[in-house]
Formats: structure tokens, sequence, C-alpha cells
């Protein structure tokens, strides 16, 4: 696999979002799905609609979300619908919840190394390209959250979400086998690239980085100052990118939010997805101002 781009500005504004969008030169085509992350009521780190406004705008994509696995106001069609109003979402954009009526549609994953099918939110079928605008941050249980986990864990219906935290045994969604969760990401991701074929475009923030993540109700502040804004054509390129920047990074905060990430072994689905044939983490990282 040849190496990736992945274009980088430290301009963390709206219009740094447009911009790189526009200077990877591969517009989405048909019905776009803009994959983000609504934020857990209470949460104060994630990135909300006046950020996203251009870009969304920009594409006249559609944004969408899936229910959540875990108690919450997410975890339910209703109580999530009340919580894209009270956000902002829905009263700014056209929302598609994507799993808010079933059954879940099945993405196969032959060659997963640890789980075989992928269950999405049915409406995803919907759509010929996808948008993916991540927050970059750490994560409890991943150890940070880009372009990889919106790809797995975010698409995934609320079933499909317990599916791939129990590295396929459901029952076991807080209780399986560390790795193999990773893993099953990494699975899941691949199953959501193949299904677009290339048709799909990586944004990732990294800003408000905390260690927890936006589907935290209560989550730490951020730890760092902003680093930048990242685009790519590659979810693997783009994710090893901002994990390299953090490492790289003098911040004071720095450590800390390298200690959640390894911690929770965060690189290992990185390595996963690359050995799934999804991207590379073999990438030039090229600045734009």
């Amino acid at each position: 696999m040849k190496k990736a781009t992945v274009y980088f500005t430290r301009k963390c504004a709206p219009e740094s979002v447009v911009m790189l969008y526009e200077k990877l030169g591969s517009p989405l085509q048909g019905r776009i799905a803009v994959k983000l992350h609504s934020g857990e009521k209470g949460n104060q780190n994630f990135l909300g609609p006046s950020f996203f406004r251009p870009i969304i705008e920009r594409t006249g994509g559609r944004v969408t979300e899936c229910n959540t696995a875990y108690e919450g106001e997410r975890n339910s069609t209703e109580k999530h619908l009340r919580v894209l109003r009270e956000h902002g979402w829905s009263e700014a954009f056209p929302v598609d919840l994507m799993d808010a009526e079933g059954p879940d549609a099945v993405l196969e994953i032959p060659d997963g190394r640890t789980i075989r099918k992928n269950y999405v939110g049915k409406h995803l079928l919907n759509y010929d390209s996808m948008l993916v605008l991540s927050h970059f941050k750490g994560h409890p249980m991943g150890g940070y959250g880009g372009a990889l986990k919106q790809l797995s864990i975010g698409v995934a219906s609320s079933y499909g979400k317990a599916y791939i935290h129990g590295a396929g045994k459901p029952e076991e969604i807080w209780t399986a086998d560390h790795d193999s969760f990773l893993s099953a990401m990494a699975d899941a991701a691949a199953s959501v690239v193949r299904h677009f074929a290339g048709n799909i475009v990586y944004i990732n923030a990294m800003m408000n980085m905390s260690v927890d993540c936006d589907c935290c109700a209560v989550a730490e502040d951020p730890c760092m100052k902003d680093i930048g804004i990242l685009a790519s054509m590659d979810p693997v390129a783009i994710d090893r990118a901002c994990l390299d920047l953090v490492q790289a990074s003098t911040d004071p905060g720095r450590d800390h939010l390298m200690e959640r990430i390894l911690s929770r072994n965060g690189f290992h689905t990185v390595d996963c997805a690359e050995a799934l044939g999804i991207g590379t983490q073999d990438y030039e990282l090229v600045s734009v101002d």
C-alpha cells in the first residue's frame, strides 16, 4: 500500500475544515451521510453545530447518528432525538438517527479477526458516501477516539455497539477481553470502509482534548491545548497522525492523555485496521496554512 497523505492545519476554525476538505480534491457525491458525535447530555467537550455548520452546508450532507448501548440520555430513539434537539443539531440540519427503527442492516466481514458481522443502523444503506467528522480525544475504553471509532462504534446500531464491545458476545459488553474489543472495532470499521468503496472523507479535529470521550456525561476538562485539524482519505493514517502529534507534543498535559491511550492499548486498533488492509500507518503529513 502506498504512503497516505494527511493534510494538517493548526488553525482550529470551522473554515479550516472546509479548506482541508477541498484540499483533498475528492468531493463526495450522491447522498452523503455526515457521521459525527451528537454529544452525551452533560458533556462539555463535544464539538457542536456551529463548528461543523460550514462543512455540512458545503457538502449538503445529512447529519447521522445511532443510539448508544449504555445507560444515559441517548440509548433510546426518543431520548436521543431530544438530545439532538437540545444540542442544536436537528434545529440546524436535517438529522437521521440511522437505527431509529429496526431491523438492523448487517455488513459481512469475511476476514474479520474477531467478529464476522457488523450490525449497523439500516438507514446507512440509503447513502452513497460518508463524511466522517471526528473529535479526536481520549476514551475510557478505547484509549482514544478518532476516525476508526466513528466508523465502528459510531455507525453501529445500539445492538451493534454491544456486539462490538463484547467482541461478538453482546452479553459481555463490559467484560470481554480488552484487545478483542479493540480488534472488533477494527473489523467493524473495515466493513463500513468497504461498504462505501472508498467514498469516504475523514476529518479529525484535535481540539478540547480530554482523556474522556464525548459519550461521557461527566468528563474531565481538556488536558492539552488544541493541536489542529487533519483531513485524509485514509482512516488509519489520520488516526496514526493524531496519535503521533500527541506523542510529539511538549504540552504539559501530554503525559496524562498518553497514559490514557497507552494504558488501554489504543494503538492496537490502528494496527488491526492496517492488517485488514483499509489503510496504512505510513503517511506524509502535509501542513497547510
